[in-house]
């Protein structure tokens, strides 16, 4: 009883003091008993609040009792009993202000969300809010948008412009089972991270490297702490993936969880049949259970995804090969694979250096093109050059064996030269130390060293 009326007195505080202010006879019926001599010329708000501070006062009280009692007083263990009694009490007490004060909070959460009630659990717990950039695999600029951890879901929201009821609208409910969190690698766009669950993968971009690793962590936290209370997801328990996953999903994953989509302007030509894009006859689609963007051709069949309650979505004839076993006999994966038709290998992982470099002279088509520019571990003599980092083939190849590196006659220390009986390709790089880093890996290249031979250094940082 004593709890319930602690839980309450604050309420109940805000009910009179409301009445008060709107009730002149209200205030009037007070003012008149508050005068009265039983009521001992205090207010109603004092008399209500004693009953709170009597539990704290009366353990303060026997606390400096026992202190004051000699060690073989005869009441000194009745008064420990009744302190030990008392400090119960307290502690109860404490543990409903804060369960009371949790659940308002929480409340008030469900109120500016304007949740449905089969989402309304007073079991949950708000681990943490706050704005983050959803980055958009259409638009080159990321949108702000809104999450609220739970212990049980991440929910995804978009701010409503005109706040009145709910301020924000929720797009997506991510479980925390099965939810995966890990760093992302990304030049273009820095502080950003992957959550993939079961119903959708987001990827996000904090304001900082410390924001970015505070949402991480309490991802993680809430991740970990569903598998401790569920033996069913003991075995998958490693923590965050590392980025040599790369974005492809296991194999065993496809259709059971949302992909990462690719980013449009990652790629230039579809990455199934390596066949560029263009906007009126080969327009990008995105696979719905790899997420890689393909053209209309190589998208045109439908698979039931699990992730999407069993619906039918577009999907890759590689993904619909794998999901539904069926084997088209139009098939024609067994083709001979062309020179460039090698992967980007845009992951540091798997290249020995890579990112953009502005593509200096007439020699390339059209003066100061940009390009995506690797030197793959598995083939470190040769220079492959995409026009994006994720496309499937790459416009140039340049094998580096017997080139001269040099520095650019411009007199900018970020242009350099490959130079070869009568061949010369200028490039520039954003800064002056990428310049140098690719000046060193180009020279190792023309003279035969491979990652095996000794001095081997990382150049991809």
């Amino acid at each position: 009883m004593y709890s319930e009326y602690v839980k309450n007195f604050e309420r109940a505080a805000e009910l009179l003091a409301t009445w008060t202010d709107k009730s002149p006879r209200f205030q009037e019926i007070l003012t008149r008993i508050q005068s009265r001599e039983a009521s001992g010329s205090l207010s109603l708000q004092h008399h209500m609040l004693e009953p709170v501070q009597r539990v704290p006062r009366y353990e303060l009280l026997l606390k400096e009792y026992v202190q004051k009692l000699p060690a073989q007083a005869p009441d000194r263990a009745d008064a420990q009993k009744a302190l030990d009694l008392i400090f119960s009490a307290a502690q109860h007490s404490n543990a409903a202000i804060k369960e009371m004060e949790r659940l308002q909070d929480l409340w008030e959460v469900y109120q500016r969300l304007g949740l449905e009630d089969d989402i309304v659990d007073p079991s949950n717990a708000l681990l943490r809010e706050g704005p983050v950039l959803k980055i958009s695999f259409r638009r080159r600029d990321p949108t702000e948008r809104y999450l609220f951890l739970f212990n049980n879901m991440l929910l995804y929201c978009v701010p409503r412009v005109i706040q009145v009821g709910a301020h924000f609208q929720v797009r997506t409910r991510i479980d925390v089972a099965g939810m995966k969190v890990r760093e992302l690698s990304d030049t273009e766009f820095p502080h950003s991270f992957l959550v993939s669950g079961k119903q959708r993968t987001l990827q996000l971009q904090a304001r900082s490297q410390e924001e970015m690793i505070s949402w991480m962590q309490a991802c993680q936290a809430a991740i970990d702490q569903i598998e401790k209370r569920n033996e069913t997801f003991k075995a998958a328990a490693q923590g965050p993936e590392g980025a040599a996953q790369g974005q492809e999903l296991q194999s065993e994953e496809l259709g059971l969880r949302a992909p990462q989509w690719v980013r449009d302007n990652m790629v230039t030509m579809c990455m199934r049949c390596q066949e560029p894009f263009n906007a009126l006859t080969r327009r990008r689609h995105h696979c719905r259970a790899c997420g890689y963007v393909v053209c209309a051709r190589c998208s045109d069949y439908r698979a039931e995804l699990k992730y999407d309650a069993n619906r039918p979505n577009r999907v890759c004839l590689h993904c619909y090969t794998f999901l539904t076993g069926h084997v088209l006999p139009e098939d024609k994966e067994d083709k001979r694979r062309g020179i460039l038709e090698k992967g980007s290998t845009a992951g540091a992982e798997r290249s020995l250096m890579g990112s953009f470099l502005q593509l200096v002279g007439d020699k390339w088509g059209k003066s100061s093109t940009r390009g995506w520019c690797v030197i793959p571990r598995d083939d470190p003599l040769v220079l492959y050059i995409y026009a994006a980092p994720q496309d499937m083939r790459a416009h140039t190849s340049i094998p580096l064996l017997g080139y001269q590196v040099t520095t650019g006659p411009q007199g900018d220390p970020r242009v350099f030269q490959l130079q070869q009986s009568g061949q010369l390709y200028t490039f520039k790089a954003d800064t002056e130390e990428l310049c140098g880093r690719w000046a060193k890996a180009m020279e190792r290249a023309a003279s035969g060293w491979s990652p095996g031979d000794p001095e081997d250094g990382d150049l991809s940082d």
